[in-house]
């Protein structure tokens, strides 16, 4: 028997994914992780909400001067947890 197409099973993985529409928030749930891993036990504690629409990270911080930090450091942490997410799945995160 000739086999014609070798496929990684990751690879499949992720084209079923694609398909059935599960990707996207799959990969929005593993950046809210991230969001947490990438940060720490220290901001994760100040972070009093986290949810993704429309490729927006919205984040609630409940110290002024967290919030503040975080704001200079926004761009960084797309580019952050975009790699540790391994998609493309933030344009921008909103700090409030």
């Amino acid at each position: 028997m000739r086999r014609t197409k070798e496929v990684k099973l990751g690879d499949a993985i992720r084209a079923i994914l694609r398909l059935d529409g599960i990707e996207t928030p799959l990969n929005e749930y593993r950046a809210i992780e991230a969001w947490h891993e990438i940060n720490g036990k220290g901001i994760s504690r100040y972070t009093t909400g986290v949810n993704i629409r429309g490729g927006i990270m919205y984040v609630q911080i409940s110290s002024p001067a967290l919030r503040q930090e975080l704001m200079m450091r926004r761009s960084l942490l797309v580019q952050q947890i975009n790699q540790h997410v391994g998609a493309q799945v933030l344009q921008q995160i909103v700090i409030r």
